[in-house]
């Protein structure tokens, strides 16, 4: 069991705070492959008006390496207690929750578990299940051979693999030092680490998790998103009761990163409380 002290929290998350304290809180959360930092060009948009925090998952950007416990973390429950200890231990209250990716169903995850200090969450580019379902018509983009050739890929040379997929993932091929950006920031992962968190984002079936988000759910889409198209997107609106979709221009998987004024005018554009 993890020790959930205070101190250990901060350093186990390297977590950061920017902003007004007081003021309601807007957490970001990164998805497969890097950390806070990606977040940095959107946060800033927040920091006058809100008070905002970053942090990185166990295994990714500044964590403490020792937290890392394979069978804590072989399913997004593991994440997702993460987040709610993060809500808890800083006393967030009625806070934005804003996910990238595999981040994005972290934060589902927590709000159907306790969505108490929980006011909205901001998805953006997610995907509840990434292999396509025949039996139920779903479409997730990849078939189950796709996503083992993928990970088979990744076992055989992490860092080819990281290589090969990040400018895929960015899907900004007019701007490749954001594609070489990615894979800098995919190649500071430990190996080890990223096969299993890539098991989990890969592999997970999170569709039963979306009629139960209790809270006011936005999502963002991307155009040409080679890991989350549209047509997930759209599932995700259908199935959480009470969310928006909202399409970007941004291309893409990482708008955040490509398009951070776009990404964060959207957010901010439907925060709770606007008129």
């Amino acid at each position: 069991m993890l020790d959930t002290s205070s101190a250990t929290v901060v350093r186990r998350h390297h977590i950061t705070e920017l902003g007004r304290p007081g003021s309601r809180p807007v957490l970001f959360i990164h998805g497969f492959g890097s950390d806070q930092d990606m977040w940095g060009d959107v946060a800033q948009h927040f920091a006058a008006d809100h008070r905002v925090v970053l942090f990185d998952q166990v295994g990714a950007g500044r964590s403490d390496p020792a937290a890392y416990d394979a069978e804590r973390y072989a399913s997004l429950d593991g994440y997702a207690g993460d987040l709610l200890e993060i809500c808890e231990e800083l006393d967030l209250r009625d806070a934005v929750v804003v996910g990238h990716s595999v981040g994005a169903m972290v934060a589902v995850a927590a709000a159907v578990r306790d969505a108490s200090r929980i006011a909205q969450l901001v998805l953006v580019a997610p995907s509840p299940r990434y292999v396509d379902d025949p039996a139920t018509g779903y479409v997730g983009g990849f078939s189950r051979e796709d996503v083992e050739e993928l990970l088979e890929s990744l076992d055989s040379n992490y860092f080819a693999w990281a290589a090969m997929m990040a400018p895929v993932v960015m899907g900004r091929p007019d701007a490749p030092h954001l594609g070489e950006s990615l894979t800098a920031s995919f190649c500071r992962l430990d190996p080890e680490v990223a096969r299993d968190f890539a098991r989990v984002t890969f592999l997970s079936d999170s569709r039963d998790l979306l009629p139960r988000v209790p809270v006011p759910t936005v999502v963002l889409q991307c155009e040409q998103d080679a890991l989350a198209p549209r047509v997930v997107g759209e599932h995700v609106r259908r199935s959480i009761p009470d969310s928006t979709l909202v399409h970007l221009r941004a291309a893409g998987h990482c708008p955040h990163v490509s398009a951070p004024e776009e990404t964060a005018a959207a957010i901010r554009q439907h925060l709770p409380g606007r008129p």
